[in-house]
């Protein structure tokens, strides 16, 4: 075999390798009872250096959220891993399981040990058509998130929920019920099932699942969806159905590049804007309402070459009754030095306008190296 064949053969073994860590690392592949069954363990490990600069308090990533409640003095830089997570698919026949966890439940300090609890994010089993377990809530297009180095990308402007679920998909259409939950009210969202929760902490109301429905049209030029929320919300004094649409795409343009983004408007309450809003508030006159959130985020990816690529984006929302008003935007820098290391630079600003106070903003600046597997 001449030089070239070797190389050739090289090449080819490298990429078939690299498919493979895309999809996960195959632990097994065996018959078992009768069944073809495969287990695969995924991931990624990611190490993110962050500085932030300017009067809201540092945060490993932005939500929106106000850290602190106060404008603080800010100039500070973190280094942390927390972002890496760990999964393991069994797929058994028609039958699979899933399971994933990070590092951000919390925990440890950075005098001397920097520990960090694992925590719960994926848990379900698929079966044909089925889903059943903790996972992305329907109501969430995961094809507009942007690809950002700060976790997330605009949390502010996007759809961000997990949680358990019964979901149906026929084609284009899922349907599901889902975990009921409002907050406010004094309402933390404590588990029936937490250790050292009793009956009585645990919110007496909801008795109705969240409802959601959402189409989605893929073709050559992209993907749109469609999104629709319907739930009870039934504390503060308050019994009212909510409702809520999303509709989302991503748009390819030219090259590799495609541009993403998503609307959300209605009573999404806790499922928009991560941190921004309860689901009830009280009103000028003091009244208990349901809450109404605008948001949308909308993001462009550039491939500067096949390997190296840059996108811009940008999120905010704003609510109805107590006159929030956040925005994230960002810009980044991102390039594989292999198939399944990449790194990258980020530069962005979140921002808080909220209505009777003075527009406070902090700059951040973030590097980081991610090894998926």
């Amino acid at each position: 075999m001449t030089h070239k064949k070797y190389k050739n053969l090289f090449l080819l073994t490298a990429l078939a390798a690299s498919m493979q860590a895309n999809a996960g690392i195959e632990l097994m592949t065996d018959t078992v009872a009768g069944q073809d069954t495969k287990v695969t363990l995924g991931g990624y490990a990611k190490v993110d250096v962050r500085h932030v600069n300017g009067d809201i308090a540092y945060q490993d990533y932005w939500i929106a959220n106000f850290p602190s409640g106060v404008p603080v003095d800010t100039s500070h830089t973190g280094f942390n891993v927390k972002e890496s997570r760990v999964n393991l698919k069994v797929q058994h026949g028609d039958i699979s399981g899933f399971v994933e966890v990070d590092m951000y439940g919390g925990g440890g300090n950075e005098v001397v040990s920097n520990s960090s609890n694992p925590r719960l994010r994926h848990f379900f089993i698929s079966y044909k058509n089925w889903l059943a377990g903790q996972t992305w809530t329907t109501f969430m297009p995961l094809h507009a998130l942007p690809e950002a180095l700060d976790f997330g990308g605009p949390h502010v402007g996007e759809v961000f929920i997990r949680q358990t679920q019964l979901r149906y998909t026929y084609g284009a259409w899922q349907f599901s019920i889902e975990n009921p939950e409002t907050n406010g009210n004094g309402s933390i969202g404590a588990s029936s099932s937490g250790v050292g929760v009793t009956g009585d902490q645990a919110d007496k109301d909801e008795s109705i699942p969240d409802f959601v429905a959402r189409y989605d049209h893929k073709a050559d030029w992209g993907q749109l969806s469609v999104g629709a929320l319907v739930r009870k919300v039934d504390q503060g004094g308050i019994d009212e159905v909510a409702v809520a649409a999303n509709v989302a795409g991503v748009i390819k343009t030219v090259g590799k590049d495609d541009l993403r983004f998503q609307v959300t408007v209605g009573e999404s309450g806790r499922y928009t804007a991560a941190g921004l809003t309860p689901d009830i508030v009280t009103d000028d006159q003091g009244e208990t309402v349901v809450e109404s959130t605008t948001a949308f985020t909308v993001a462009y990816r550039h491939f500067w070459t096949d390997t190296l690529r840059s996108t811009a984006f940008y999120g905010t929302a704003e609510t109805d009754e107590t006159n929030k008003s956040r925005a994230h935007w960002g810009v980044n820098l991102i390039t594989n030095v292999t198939p399944e290391l990449s790194v990258g630079v980020e530069l962005g600003n979140y921002a808080i306008e909220d209505e009777g106070m003075t527009d406070i903003d902090s700059d951040y600046l973030q590097l980081s190296a991610k090894y998926a597997f």
